[in-house]
C-alpha cells in the first residue's frame, strides 16, 4: 500500500465535509486510480450504524407495489364493510333508491371516489359519521393501492401499444423492449389516453342507451363523474345503471388521475431532456474549466468532467456524492482507493 502522503485526495473541493464529533475516527484519504486528476473528497465519518445487506422485506416495504390479488382483496374488504354498514342504516339514507344491497355498494363507491352525486345522502348522525370515515379510508385506498395497480396494468399494455404503433417497423423483441424503456413515460401516457377515451365512450353510450339520457347529457354526466365533480343533476338512477357504475366509476376516475400524472411526468421529462441537450451542446468556457477542475491541478480529467456535467444537469447533487462516497469508504477496508472481493469479505465480517 502506498504511503498516506503519496495519496491524492478523492473529490476534494466538491463539497464541504459534514462536521461530526470526533470519536476516535481518522480521516480516510483515497486515490481514484483511473484518473490522476480525479475528483476526490475527505469525508469525516461520524458514528454510523452499520447494517447488513438490504433484506428483501425492507426492499419490498420501500418499493411496495401491490399485486392485482392484493388490490382486489382490499377492495372487497372495503366494499364489503361499507355495503354491510350502509345496508344496516339504509333507512337513514335519503334519495332515489333501487335495491338495498346495490345502493349500499353504489354509495360506498361514490364515497370512495369522492364523486358525491347527491342522489343518495346520509340524513342522520350515524350515517354522516360513517360516510366521513369511509371517505377518508376510500381516498387512502385509491391513493396507495388503486393508482399503483393501474400503473402496473398500464405497463402490461405498453408492449401492445408499441406493436400497434410500429407494425411495419423492423426489429426484434430486444429492440422493442429498449424503445419502450427509453420512452416509458410517453408510452404510458399514450396507453392511458387510449383507455380513457374507451372508458368515456363506453360510459356515454351506456348512459345514453340504458339510463335514457340525451347524448349531450350523457357525455356531461361522464365528464362530471370521472373528474369527481359530481354535480348531481345527472347520475345513475336505475338498478342496472348503478351495477354498471360500481365498476365503471372506479376504473374511469383512476384512469383520469393516471392520465394527468403521466402528462405531468412527460412534461417534466421533456424539460429535463432540453436541459441535458443544452448542457451537452453549449461550448465549454474557461469559467467552466475552472469550476470542473475539482483538485485544482490545472487539468480536468474524465471523472471530473462527468461529475461536473451531471451536477449541471441536475442529475446528482453534492449530498448524493457524499452518501455514495461514505458507502465507498465503509467498503474500502484496506484504504487502497479501490474495491476488491477481499474488501467485501472483510466488510461483511465486520457487520
Amino acid at each position: 500500500m502506498a504511503n498516506e502522503s503519496a495519496k491524492q485526495p478523492l473529490l476534494s473541493g466538491l463539497l464541504d465535509p459534514p462536521k461530526y464529533p470526533q470519536k476516535n475516527t481518522t480521516t480516510k484519504r483515497k486515490r481514484f486510480l483511473r484518473s490522476k486528476s480525479a475528483p476526490s473528497v475527505d469525508i469525516l465519518l461520524g458514528p454510523t450504524e452499520v447494517g447488513g445487506t438490504f433484506p428483501d422485506s425492507k426492499l419490498n416495504s420501500i418499493y411496495f407495489r401491490p399485486s392485482l390479488k392484493q388490490v382486489v382483496l382490499y377492495l372487497v374488504i372495503y366494499l364489503g364493510t361499507g355495503a354491510a354498514c350502509f345496508y344496516l342504516v339504509k333507512d337513514q339514507l335519503s334519495g332515489k333508491k333501487t335495491n338495498g344491497v346495490l345502493d349500499a355498494i353504489y354509495f360506498s363507491i361514490v364515497t370512495m371516489m369522492t364523486v358525491g352525486y347527491g342522489d343518495l345522502v346520509p340524513n342522520s348522525v350515524t350515517t354522516k359519521l360513517l360516510a366521513s370515515v369511509f371517505v377518508f379510508t376510500g381516498m387512502a385506498i385509491v391513493g396507495m393501492l388503486l393508482s399503483r395497480a393501474a400503473d402496473y396494468l398500464v405497463e402490461k399494455q405498453e408492449m401492445l401499444l408499441y406493436k400497434a404503433l410500429h407494425m411495419r417497423s423492423k426489429g426484434g423483441e430486444a429492440h422493442m423492449l429498449k424503445q419502450i424503456e427509453t420512452n416509458k413515460v410517453k408510452y404510458k401516457f399514450y396507453t392511458t389516453a387510449v383507455i380513457l377515451v374507451l372508458l368515456i365512450t363506453i360510459g356515454t353510450v351506456f348512459l345514453w342507451k340504458v339510463e335514457k339520457l340525451d347524448f349531450v347529457d350523457a357525455f356531461y354526466c361522464v365528464c362530471s363523474t370521472i373528474t369527481t365533480l359530481g354535480y348531481g343533476d345527472k347520475s345513475f338512477s336505475t338498478g342496472g345503471g348503478r351495477a354498471f357504475a360500481i365498476f365503471w366509476i372506479v376504473t374511469s376516475t383512476v384512469c383520469v388521475a393516471q392520465f394527468f400524472l403521466y402528462l405531468a411526468e412527460l412534461n417534466a421529462e421533456h424539460r429535463q431532456k432540453l436541459l441535458a441537450k443544452w448542457v451537452l451542446t453549449r461550448r465549454m468556457t474557461f469559467v467552466d474549466l475552472e469550476a470542473a477542475d475539482l483538485d485544482d491541478d490545472g487539468v480536468v480529467g474524465a471523472a471530473e468532467f462527468i461529475i461536473y456535467k451531471l451536477k449541471e444537469m441536475g442529475k446528482i447533487s453534492e449530498e448524493d456524492i457524499a452518501l455514495v462516497m461514505e458507502e465507498f469508504e465503509d467498503l474500502d477496508i484496506d484504504q487502497s482507493g479501490t474495491l476488491s472481493a477481499a474488501d467485501l469479505v472483510l466488510a461483511q465480517s465486520n457487520r
